[in-house]
C-alpha cells in the first residue's frame, strides 16, 4: 500500500504549517469529534487489555510481570514481553537495512499512517495514559492523543524537510571555455545514524516519547522504546501499532520494538551503552539524565530533565485575569508536569494593578484565595487535579508546609469515581527570597511557594538562577 499518497495532503500542510508557523491540526482535540460511540469502544478496548499478556511478536521468550499500576486503584494487571536489550537492539540493527534505504516518501507515508491509526484509537490511549499516569481523563485524551500525535506529525515534517532539501541525483558541470567542461554525477544517500533508544517518562510517555520517536523512524533508524516500569502501556500500545503498520508497509517490524524492565532490574544502561545505538532520547529525572549526557559518548544524547518553573509578577491591569491563569496552571494534574509553575516572586513593597498599588500580602493572599475558588469543590477539583502518580510525591507536600508561612493548606479530596485515587490540592506557602535553601529546588507535586523579593529586578535574577542551576 502507497502510504505515501494516502497522506500527502497530511504531509503537505504539514510543511507548509512549519513554515509559516501557524496554528493547524488534523488531530481533533475535543472527544466529541469523535462521535458517540467512540468514548465506549475506547474504554472497552482499554478493559480488554487489564489482566492479561500483552503480546507483541518481537524477540525474546516469555513474560514479565511488572508493577505499573493505576494512581485509581484500577487493577492493570498486564505483563509484557521478556526481552534480551542486546537481543532488541540486534534485531533493530537487523531490520534497519530496508528501512534506512527506502525512500524518505515511503517513510514519511509510514510514520504518517502510524499516526493515523493511532489516531483512531485516541480514546483507548486515553484511558491507559489516565490508568498509568493520574491524569484526568480530558487532559489524558488531549495530552495523550491529539496534542501528542501533533508533536510526532512536527517530527515527522521537519525530518522530512530535511532529507529533501538536497536533490537525489545531479550532474554537476563546470565550464572550461575551449575545453570540455568538467561533469560529475553526483548522488546524495540519507544514512541513519543507528538504532535510536527511546527511554519513556512516568508521566507523559507519548506527548514526551513521539517527537524522538518519530523523529528518528522518518530518518531511517530503528527505535528500542523503553517506557518508564511504571508507565509501560500508552507506549506498549504505541509499539503494538508501529509493528503492524511496518508490516503491512513490506518492512521488517522490528524497525519498531518495546523493551520492558523493572525498577529492581534496570535494562536502561545495557541499552543505551550497546555500540550500535546511535541516538538516544530521555525524558525524566535529573540524575539519570546527568548520567546519560556523561556517560554516553558514542551517541547523540537528547535529554529532558526536571526543573524549577518561576513566574515573575511585576504589575498587572487585571489581577484577576492573573490569578484565573496562574491558579488552574499550577493546579493542573496536581503540579506533575514539568512546565508546573513553582516559584511566584513578588515584590515585598507590592506591585501596581490598574494604577493602584497593592501590598505584597494582597496579591499573595488573593492568589491563594483564587485555587482554593477553583479547587473547592471535590467534582471540579478531580477533573484538574488528577491523582497523585507516586507515593514519593506525598512526603514534599507536608515538607513544604513546615517550610515558611501556610496561605493555602493543601487538602485531601475525595474523587467521586475513583475511590482508592490519592487526590491532594497545593500547599501555597509564603517564602522570604533570602530562605534560598527552601524554594531554590524542584518540590515536584503540589507545592507552589510565594517569594517576596527586593524587586522587579531582583525576581529576574532569582527566575534566571533557578533556570540556570536546576
Amino acid at each position: 500500500m502507497d502510504f505515501y499518497e494516502t497522506h500527502r495532503a497530511t504531509l503537505d500542510k504539514a510543511l507548509a504549517t512549519i513554515a509559516s508557523r501557524d496554528y493547524w491540526s488534523p488531530y481533533a482535540e475535543s472527544p466529541r469529534a469523535y462521535g458517540e460511540d467512540a468514548p465506549a469502544a475506547g474504554e472497552a478496548a482499554f478493559q480488554e487489555r487489564l489482566g492479561k499478556a500483552f503480546e507483541l511478536d518481537q524477540p525474546g521468550e516469555g513474560a514479565m510481570a511488572v508493577a505499573e499500576s493505576s494512581p485509581y486503584g484500577l487493577a492493570l494487571d498486564v505483563s509484557y514481553p521478556a526481552a534480551d536489550p542486546d537481543e532488541l537492539v540486534a534485531a533493530a540493527s537487523a531490520a534497519m537495512g530496508d528501512w534506512g534505504r527506502a525512500t524518505p516518501q515511503s517513510r514519511a507515508g509510514v510514520c504518517l499512517e502510524i499516526l493515523d491509526r493511532l489516531s483512531q484509537n485516541n480514546f483507548e490511549m486515553a484511558y491507559a495514559v489516565m490508568h498509568t499516569t493520574g491524569q484526568a481523563f480530558l487532559m489524558a485524551f488531549q495530552a495523550g492523543g491529539p496534542h501528542a500525535l501533533d508533536r510526532g506529525l512536527e517530527a515527522v515534517a521537519y525530518g522530512y524537510a530535511e532529507q529533501t532539501r538536497l536533490p537525489d541525483e545531479m550532474r554537476w558541470e563546470k565550464p572550461q571555455g575551449k575545453r570540455d567542461p568538467l561533469v560529475i554525477d553526483k548522488t546524495w544517500r540519507v544514512r541513519p545514524r543507528g538504532v535510536a533508544v527511546t527511554i519513556g517518562v512516568s508521566t507523559f510517555p507519548t506527548w514526551n516519547g513521539y517527537p524522538g520517536i518519530f523523529a528518528s523512524l522518518v530518518t531511517g533508524n530503528a527505535v528500542v522504546v523503553k517506557p518508564h516500569p511504571g508507565t509501560i502501556l500508552p507506549l506498549a500500545i504505541f509499539v503494538e501499532v508501529a509493528r503492524g503498520v511496518m508490516a503491512d508497509a513490506g518492512f521488517d517490524p522490528n524497525v519498531v520494538t518495546l523493551a520492558v524492565d523493572s525498577a529492581d532490574a534496570p535494562i536502561a544502561k545495557q541499552l543505551v551503552t550497546n555500540p550500535a545505538v546511535g541516538m538516544v532520547d530521555y525524558t525524566g529525572g535529573s540524575a539519570f539524565g546527568a548520567w546519560l549526557e556523561g556517560n554516553v559518548t558514542d551517541a547523540l544524547v537528547f535529554t529532558e530533565k526536571a526543573g524549577v518553573n518561576s513566574v515573575v509578577i511585576d504589575s498587572a491591569p487585571d489581577l484577576k485575569g492573573v490569578f484565573r491563569n496562574l491558579s488552574v496552571s499550577t493546579s493542573m494534574y496536581s503540579g506533575q508536569m514539568c512546565t508546573t509553575p513553582q516559584n511566584i516572586y513578588i515584590p515585598r513593597d507590592g506591585i501596581d494593578v490598574g494604577g493602584e498599588r497593592l501590598s505584597f500580602d494582597e496579591v499573595a493572599g488573593g492568589f491563594a484565595a483564587a485555587v482554593g475558588g477553583l479547587l473547592g469543590d471535590d467534582a471540579r477539583a478531580s477533573d484538574i487535579l488528577g491523582s497523585i502518580k507516586g507515593a514519593d510525591t506525598l512526603p514534599p507536600i507536608d515538607e513544604a508546609s513546615a517550610g515558611g508561612v501556610v496561605l493555602l493548606e493543601s487538602r485531601t479530596v475525595a474523587h467521586p469515581s475513583f475511590p482508592d485515587a490519592v487526590v491532594r490540592s497545593p500547599v501555597i506557602v509564603k517564602v522570604d527570597a533570602a530562605d534560598r535553601a527552601t524554594y531554590m529546588r524542584e518540590m515536584f507535586g503540589p507545592v507552589i511557594y510565594v517569594i517576596a523579593s527586593e524587586s522587579t529586578a531582583h525576581s529576574l535574577e532569582l527566575a534566571t538562577e533557578s533556570a540556570k542551576t536546576h
